[in-house]
């Protein structure tokens, strides 16, 4: 019995990792930054 190969699920290359990375520091930075200032005006809400 063989495995079949799974097709699409091929190793990336390095410039797709590198837009990978990129994608998710284009959305991370902006929402890590959104929810510390979140935080940061949580106490003003109790205040």
């Amino acid at each position: 019995m063989s495995t079949p190969e799974i097709t699409g699920a091929a190793a990336w290359g390095p410039m797709q990792w590198v837009g990978a990375v990129l994608a998710w520091i284009w959305v991370g930075v902006p929402f890590a930054y959104g929810l510390y200032q979140l935080v940061l005006k949580i106490p003003a809400l109790f205040g």
